[in-house]
């Protein structure tokens, strides 16, 4: 029986590098998938429907919520954001390890409903690190800096929920914390009691004519 994929949900401040890290960590090994979340904002310029976002209309998307088919979803500036059931359960089944990158409030809804998946917070080495990141993106002016600093303050609010806290300071040492983590998730007691169990019943087995 292959065993099932580990589900990960991987958070944030903004600015800190989760997009880099998972799309390095997906590259490295193929026994990730990253979870595709669905939108009813329109296709941006070189988005493409079921690798950026699955997007829907609004009237699909109400079905889709009265039909319970998402982990969870909220609304931002009159669009609709939220993350498919089918996907994340059909690789997990096939052993793949899923990723999400949500913020908080999606991932501890995801912890309420799958208490078994792994909750990783990724941290800058400091604020100031922060905000050189976000000044060296050379995008942004002062003004959407210092409103991306200001939201930060509230992104880790229920952070003491999550499992683990990592660091990213140096990428590949960041995306080999991130691996070693959640295979070990693998290991955990609950996750291999049917192993254990069938190791029992063998013994039992063996030792039944003594």
């Amino acid at each position: 029986m292959k065993e099932k994929g580990v589900l990960t949900v991987l958070s944030g401040f903004s600015g800190t590098g989760k997009g880099t890290v998972v799309k390095e960590l997906l590259r490295r090994y193929d026994r990730y998938a990253l979870s595709v979340s669905a939108t009813t904002r329109a296709p941006r310029e070189g988005e493409v429907h079921g690798r950026e976002y699955y997007f829907l209309t609004a009237g699909e998307f109400e079905k889709m919520i009265g039909e319970g088919a998402f982990y969870e979803y909220a609304r931002y500036v009159d669009h609709y954001y939220g993350t498919p059931r089918t996907f994340v359960e059909e690789q997990l089944d096939q052993g793949k390890d899923v990723i999400l990158e949500i913020e908080i409030q999606g991932a501890l809804e995801i912890k309420r409903q799958s208490p078994d998946c792994l909750l990783i917070f990724l941290i800058p080495p400091s604020a100031g690190e922060l905000k050189e990141r976000l000044a060296g993106r050379g995008t942004e002016d002062q003004d959407v800096i210092m409103a991306r600093l200001r939201r930060a303050v509230d992104e880790a609010e229920g952070v003491e929920a999550y499992d683990y806290i990592l660091e990213n300071n140096d990428l590949q040492e960041c995306v080999e914390g991130l691996h070693g983590l959640i295979q070990s998730a693998h290991s955990r007691a609950k996750a291999r009691l049917g192993q254990v169990k069938s190791i029992q019943e063998e013994l039992k087995a063996m030792v039944k004519g003594d």
